[in-house]
């Protein structure tokens, strides 16, 4: 872990690739090495250990991702380094309350997995391992909405309508225009071609009025003559 967070340091984003491919580099690992598998076979035992790495100082605090497979560090994980530790591990991570609370509810979700799957099929354990990757994404994909800029969460809001079937193609019927506040319109979706229905739309996206969800504050404001409200 202290070595992904020291090539983290220079507070820009990088992939989790490039992680990879530059730690490897630095301990000096053979190809072999490199194409070693886990006894699974499904990915290369380096790269599952940079991936859990990255989860574990994820859950502390200590680095953030703004879109799927790339990081930074934050002000936390600079921090850290600036208190020169000789290693970071589970003790040193154990003084954050995400990443206790992260621990405490992964080992109380694996004790009760365990003794349901006592009474399990093979192919039911298949599926509970797949919904539980689905709501891990789930839960990272709402995180990191939730720290998106206000401008990047109404074209995702735009781009959510479209594809529930307001106004057809993304680039004819959506646009975010980004009036942003309590009573401005922060996006607009045409209906038909010739701009005659539109709906008007107004992202709240302020995190004192976020919950758990934060599409739960999209309303559909006018629909032609007749009022809509829309919740998600």
């Amino acid at each position: 872990m202290l070595p992904l967070l020291n090539f983290l340091k220079d507070e820009r984003e990088h992939s989790l690739r490039e992680a990879i491919d530059t730690l490897a580099d630095q301990f000096h690992l053979k190809a072999e090495e490199r194409r070693e598998l886990l006894p699974s076979g499904n990915q290369p035992i380096f790269n599952n250990r940079v991936g859990w790495a990255r989860t574990y100082m994820k859950k502390a605090g200590l680095i953030e991702s703004y879109r799927r497979g790339y990081m930074c560090i934050t002000d936390r994980g600079l921090n850290v380094l600036k208190q020169k530790p000789a290693k970071i591990d589970l003790e040193l991570l154990g003084q954050f309350e995400e990443f206790i609370a992260f621990r405490t509810a992964r080992r109380e979700k694996a004790e009760r997995e365990k003794e349901i799957e006592k009474e399990k099929t093979p192919e039911e354990i298949l599926e509970s391992a797949y919904q539980s990757l689905r709501t891990d994404l789930a839960n990272d994909l709402i995180q990191q909405i939730k720290a998106s800029p206000s401008s990047l969460f109404e074209n995702i809001v735009i781009d959510l309508l479209v594809k529930m079937g307001y106004g057809g193609s993304r680039k004819d019927a959506g646009e975010a225009i980004g009036k942003t506040g309590d009573e401005g319109i922060d996006g607009i979706i045409k209906e038909d071609p010739l701009g005659l229905d539109i709906i008007y739309i107004q992202a709240k996206n302020g995190r004192t009025q976020l919950a758990d969800l934060r599409f739960r504050n999209l309303q559909v404001l006018s629909k032609g003559n007749t009022q809509e409200k829309v919740y998600l």
